[in-house]
C-alpha cells in the first residue's frame, strides 16, 4: 500500500512518533497532530485518505474531531485508538461514524491490518451495495455492524471483509484463493486455517436464523445462501 495519506491525532508524543515511524515504514504518508484542533487545521490544508485519532486529547477531543471530519468529509474513514473501553464511549464513536475502534494497549501489526482493510474497503466504487438484508439480519458493511432486531454486533475487520465478499457473491461460490489474496493478501496454509476460523465465527452469528447458511464447496470455497 503506497501513497496513502494518514492523519494521526495523538497527544502522547512518544506513542505518536512510534506510530508515525511504523506507518511511514509501511508505505503511508503520515501527518501527526497533538490534538483535534491541529488535526482539523491539517485537514483544511491538505486532503487525507484516513484518520486515526485518540479520544482523550487537549483543546479538542477525538469524538469532537470525528464529528467535524464527518461534516467536512463524510466518506473519510476514521479509526479510534483509545484507552477508553467503556461501552458508552465505544457506542458514541460508532454513532458518529467510526469505521473501527481499537483499545490501548494494542498490537501494531493488528492495527496496520485493520487500517489496510478499511482503506481497501472504502476504496471500492461507491456504486457497490454496502447494506445487505440476510434473513432476520442486516449487515452494514462500511460500519462492520450485524443487526438482528435490537441486537447489534460489531464485527472485526476481517469478519466484515469476509462477510462482504460472501454477500457480493450471494448464491455463488466465493473461491478460497480469491478471499485469501484479497483479505489476507497471501495464500498460505496459516492464512487458510485462519479463514476457516472466521467462517466458523460467521456461522455462529447466523445460527439463530435457519434461513441463512454458509456452505462449504469442497475444494473450492464457500457459498452464502438464503433459504
Amino acid at each position: 500500500m503506497q501513497h496513502v495519506k494518514l492523519l494521526l491525532a495523538e497527544d502522547d508524543k512518544p506513542l505518536g512518533m512510534i506510530l508515525k515511524a511504523f506507518f511511514d515504514s509501511k508505505g503511508f504518508s503520515t501527518t501527526i497532530c497533538s490534538n483535534g484542533e491541529e488535526a482539523l487545521q491539517a485537514l483544511g490544508a491538505s486532503p487525507f485518505d484516513l484518520c486515526i485519532t485518540d479520544i482523550m486529547m487537549p483543546v479538542m477531543d477525538g469524538l469532537t474531531l470525528a464529528k467535524q471530519i464527518k461534516t467536512l468529509q463524510p466518506s473519510m474513514p476514521i479509526v479510534f485508538l483509545s484507552a477508553k473501553k467503556d461501552q458508552e464511549t465505544i457506542l458514541d464513536a460508532f454513532k458518529i461514524g467510526a469505521d473501527d475502534y481499537v483499545t490501548k494497549p494494542f498490537s501494531m501489526d493488528e492495527l496496520l491490518m485493520r487500517v489496510k482493510a478499511i482503506h481497501r474497503r472504502c476504496s471500492m466504487p461507491s456504486s457497490q451495495t454496502s447494506v445487505f438484508h440476510l434473513g432476520d439480519f442486516v449487515f452494514d458493511a462500511p460500519r462492520h455492524l450485524l443487526t438482528k432486531g435490537n441486537e447489534v454486533k460489531k464485527l472485526t475487520s476481517k469478519e466484515a471483509d469476509l462477510l462482504l465478499m460472501l454477500c457480493e457473491n450471494m448464491g455463488n461460490t466465493l473461491q478460497r484463493s480469491k478471499a485469501l489474496k484479497t483479505i489476507w493478501e497471501e495464500e498460505n496454509y496459516l492464512n487458510a486455517r485462519s479463514m476457516d476460523v472466521y467462517i466458523t465465527k460467521l456461522r455462529k452469528y447466523f445460527k439463530e436464523d435457519p434461513n441463512v447458511d454458509i456452505l462449504n464447496v469442497h475444494g473450492v470455497g464457500f457459498k452464502l445462501v438464503l433459504k
